[in-house]
């Protein structure tokens, strides 16, 4: 699994022009499921998640996870982050996990991530046509990988 976590002072998605979720300060996370993920991956992902570490102390030194400034989280399934581009001009798709193998996995993450915050995560629509708009806090942008863990 692939997530690109954005720290956000604000995020939304909608869906042929309606307002699907909305968060304040907190994380947008794009999330893409690969042929070979499985649950351990989704449960590893979303605790890496809620854990890391990126938002400001008073000193100003990235020492705060989203849960303690009581941050929202917004979770968007992305595809495309399994875009192979490297053998012409048009991506390839071909290691994205099809539906069927993802969105299980897709909800195993945001169930997980869930718990671990011990609040709700607002979510996009799997498959859907959807306009993101977030304002990007740092801007920080962390990229996770879970077939590069140790």
């Amino acid at each position: 699994m692939r997530a690109c976590i954005q720290r956000v002072t604000g995020a939304t998605v909608d869906i042929a022009g309606v307002r699907h979720a909305a968060i304040g300060r907190g994380l947008l996370v794009l999330l893409g499921v690969g042929h070979d993920d499985v649950l351990d991956d989704a449960t590893w992902l979303a605790g890496k998640t809620a854990r890391l570490r990126i938002f400001p102390d008073e000193r100003g030194l990235m020492n705060r996870i989203v849960t303690d400034l009581a941050g929202e989280v917004l979770v968007v399934s992305q595809f495309t982050l399994f875009a192979d581009a490297l053998g012409g001009n048009r991506p390839s798709f071909t290691a994205a996990a099809r539906p069927e193998h993802a969105v299980p996995l897709y909800e195993c993450y945001c169930t997980a991530l869930t718990t671990a915050l011990g609040r709700q995560v607002q979510t996009g629509v799997f498959a859907a046509d959807m306009q993101v708009s977030l304002v990007n806090d740092g801007p920080v942008t962390i990229w996770l990988d879970t077939a590069l863990r140790a």
